[in-house]
């Protein structure tokens, strides 16, 4: 049964999206602050769903707290959906953001996504296709296609599951040029607008630091200028 962590300081939100998930046969555990909520990251959860405007420790310091243990898929609750507002949720650790007032068929369909992704990042669960496991080897970086599995220069690197698959797609295809809505269309499996590219932006400048030796001038990742990205020297 997969686990999902609910930090959320108001009580009848936490009790309708855990009355939602159980139904759903989720296992939910409750945190009404931040403080609270990374006790109870010792259970292990397979998601934590996280309201951004808390008393005392807001939702986004929790996230920064998050990330220096754990790499758990983060989905941001808030009021607040101004694109400045969604983008500094990412830069903090966040995998993904859903405004208020939301529809429940709306979070069960981000849940499900984000639950299967982890699954699949930790090798829990085997990808659709060919189970057989396969690994791809370019410029020093290894990448193993049916979970995340990342080696940089002979070190393991802890990617999020939205940097593994944006590297992965990149380096399935070493030189074609991927927009940021092709990027965004097939990672994160919805329609794109215009201001989804800065979120597009925000997880390839995440991913340069990790693997890229410079990530102010980065040669893995490139950015084509008026066109998009690539994998492979300029």
């Amino acid at each position: 049964m997969e686990k999902i962590l609910m930090i959320e300081d108001d009580k009848d939100i936490r009790e309708g999206v855990r009355i939602l998930l159980e139904g759903e046969g989720y296992s939910v555990s409750e945190a009404e602050n931040g403080r609270k909520g990374l006790e109870l990251l010792a259970e292990e959860p397979d998601l934590v769903i996280l309201d951004v405007m808390m008393p005392g420790m807001s939702g986004l310091k929790t996230c920064e707290e998050i990330r220096k243990i754990s790499y758990v898929p983060v989905l941001f609750l808030t009021a607040r959906s101004q694109e400045s507002d969604k983008l500094i949720g990412l830069m903090a650790g966040g995998d993904d953001y859903l405004p208020k007032p939301f529809t429940y068929s709306e979070l069960l369909g981000r849940v499900k996504a984000l639950v299967r992704r982890w699954k699949v990042y930790r090798g829990k669960e085997e990808p659709e296709g060919d189970p057989k496991e396969k690994q791809i080897e370019l410029a020093g970086i290894r990448v193993n296609v049916d979970f995340n599995e990342v080696h940089v220069r002979g070190n393991v690197v802890e990617l999020s599951d939205l940097e593994y698959h944006i590297l992965l797609l990149l380096m399935k295809y070493p030189g074609k040029i991927f927009s940021a809505q092709n990027l965004y269309e097939s990672i994160w499996n919805e329609p794109y607008f215009y201001n989804c590219n800065s979120t597009v932006m925000v997880h390839i400048r995440r991913l340069r630091v990790k693997i890229e030796e410079d990530p102010q001038d980065p040669k893995l990742i490139v950015t084509v200028w008026g066109k998009g990205y690539r994998f492979g020297e300029r």
